[in-house]
């Protein structure tokens, strides 16, 4: 079960693909530089593999409730502990809240490691960052000196309580209810399900943010407001006080991420759950949306990392695993499976949709810092609109790739990957979850073409599109002509599919709809094969070099021109079915399913 942090390949896609210096450079980053991120990523390597690896399958046992309280998985509350005297909950907080206020760039190269090595334990982590945004844009200044310090530093963690029973995706249907109390607070009531990390043991409060509606809300979402509910009350000297009305009634018997505690919570059981209004009333909904690219983004991060530890897994056993004579040898000895075309290919399928996935996750988290703090308002807006653009495709074609990479590392185990003790089923279990969470992939795709394409006149798709023409041209130029020819034959079909959406969302919505999802996918693969061409572009300079690392960077290439050839002619088959196969999705009456 080692888990070795790919720290080469982060650091190139950091670098060369994101532009890290670029990003060090904007307002607000001064303590950031390349040298400082380096000296982060070998301590959080560090930290990876030597913490938090070692006791994620032990964490697969689960957590454990009993009388509403939670105790953390095995190992799980001293790694928190450690964790927290190092410092790396407040890597991306606001430094006047004690963080260090680290780019998204860098936190998203560092959250990756955490997640490849523990997923369940990263998703406290998450949580906790995503709460911080929240409360840091719009609560009051006195709400921030309360909680942010604790939250930063890790002693308290957070929680987003949005689904109800009743209200999975749809948060038109929340019920929790926010009545007025005379001391300006207010009293909270209902039921959260699927609530992460929303009870345990590792810190000493846990602050909930909860979507309720005040007495006088209108209908919809329009009535949604947000409120901090801590699971205790905190005193005017910053002390803890007694026990909110807030408790966990039971966890989740879930496939997988058994470390990551899935609570049903209730509210105002007795007295009412103490809770304090974040912001304006009725705009609960707009404020979890500050937060939603960021946990989206993380959300995303979740597929490159957990995809990169059963690769990782599956090179191992390949390596070690004797089977069969080579084929073609007249030698009767067997050889180790790596040696079998179809596992490399297996293999090679894992490794370039990874290193894709990363190039393009990093890629949206530069876009996110450069709309945080760019200078120039248009250019700051511009990417805005750029990572609107990318949120949906990083969260769901690295979540639904997780899920087939995953598949393929316990195929390359063969029937030992069937087998809980090799370690790698855990991997595929706890990947399932990543494309529901924080929307489903096909929330992700409605909102791809409506919002992000429909609306924007295409706009940003086609300058995607164009920049990646571009960079065929150059490939082409550079004599990398495989590469060059799949992925300007892949946008041909990509702007054939975007002129489609824009022509048939408006009037013809279902039409359009109905091929949402292999539009994401498209998307995603164009755009990975986009960063792939890139990625070979910036090896064959650097090979000119001395002292290049021709192994690694020669590897790079042959990973970018397998892409080409075996992912990017998968776009032609998803834009048949975008371009023609509305009519048949769409064809059966619901009693004849």
């Amino acid at each position: 079960m080692i888990y070795h942090a790919p720290i080469k390949d982060i650091r190139f896609a950091l670098n060369e693909l994101a532009d890290l210096a670029a990003i060090c450079g904007l307002p607000g980053y001064g303590e950031c530089s390349v040298e400082l991120t380096d000296a982060v990523l070998e301590e959080g390597a560090k930290f990876a593999e030597g913490v938090l690896a070692p006791i994620n399958k032990q964490g697969d046992q689960g957590a454990k409730w009993k009388d509403g309280e939670v105790s953390a998985a095995p190992g799980f509350k001293d790694a928190w502990q450690q964790y927290v005297e190092s410092g790396w909950v407040g890597l991306r907080a606001p430094e006047e809240y004690g963080g260090q206020g680290m780019p998204a760039l860098v936190a998203a190269a560092v959250e990756e490691m955490w997640c490849s090595s523990n997923l369940a334990f990263s998703l406290a982590p998450l949580l906790t960052l995503g709460a911080v945004e929240a409360i840091h844009h719009h609560a009051s200044d006195e709400l921030k000196n309360i909680y942010l310090p604790m939250m930063a530093s890790g002693q308290w963690t957070g929680t987003m309580n949005l689904t109800e029973p009743q209200a999975g995706s749809d948060l038109a249907q929340v019920r929790t209810k926010a009545a007025p109390a005379a001391d300006g607070s207010y009293r909270v009531s209902g039921q959260k399900i699927f609530i992460t990390w929303g009870e345990h043991d590792m810190a000493e409060n846990i602050v909930h943010l909860v979507l309720a509606r005040l007495p006088d809300a209108p209908a919809g979402v329009k009535g949604i407001s947000l409120f901090i509910v801590p699971k205790f009350l905190v005193n005017a000297d910053g002390s803890l006080g007694a026990r909110n009305d807030v408790r966990c009634v039971s966890l989740e018997h879930k496939l997988g991420i058994h470390g990551s505690p899935t609570a049903v919570m209730s509210f105002g059981d007795n007295d009412g759950a103490v809770g304090y209004l974040v912001g304006e009333p009725n705009k609960g909904l707009n404020y979890m949306f500050t937060m939603m690219n960021h946990a989206r983004l993380g959300v995303g991060i979740e597929g490159v990392a957990v995809s990169e530890r059963a690769y990782q897994k599956a090179v191992e056993y390949a390596r070690d695993r004797v089977q069969s004579r080579a084929i073609g040898s007249p030698d009767p000895a067997g050889v180790a499976i790596i040696r079998h075309p179809d596992v490399r290919r297996m293999l090679m399928t894992m490794r370039a949709q990874i290193e894709a996935q990363r190039a393009l996750t990093f890629y949206a988290a530069a876009a996110l810092d450069r709309a945080a703090r760019h200078p120039v308002a248009a250019e700051a807006a511009r990417n805005q609109a750029l990572l609107n653009f990318l949120i949906p495709i990083v969260k769901g074609w690295n979540t639904e790739q997780a899920n087939e990479i995953t598949s393929l590392a316990v195929q390359v185990h063969g029937g030992m990957g069937y087998i809980e003790e090799t370690g790698v089923a855990q991997y595929y279990r706890d990947a399932r979850i990543t494309a529901i969470y924080e929307g489903t992939t096909g929330i992700q795709a409605l909102d791809l073409i409506g919002r992000k394409t429909a609306m924007d006149h295409g706009v940003v798709a086609r300058a995607l599109l164009a920049e990646a023409q571009s960079t065929a041209g150059k490939l082409q130029a550079a004599g990398f002509d495989s590469i060059a020819g799949n992925l300007s034959s892949a946008i041909a079909d990509a702007e054939r599919c975007v002129a489609f959406i824009l022509e048939t969302f408006g009037a013809q919505p279902q039409l359009a709809a109905a091929g949402s999802v292999p539009f994401l996918k498209l998307m995603g693969i164009v755009l990975g094969g986009w960063q792939m061409g890139r990625a070979a572009l910036i090896a064959k300079d650097k090979l000119q070099d001395a002292d290049a690392d021709s192994d690694f960077l020669n590897a790079k290439i042959v990973t970018a021109r397998f892409f080409a050839e075996h992912l990017l002619p998968q776009v032609s088959g998803l834009a048949a079915a975008i371009l023609k196969g509305a009519d048949s999705a769409l064809a059966l009456g619901d009693d004849q399913f």
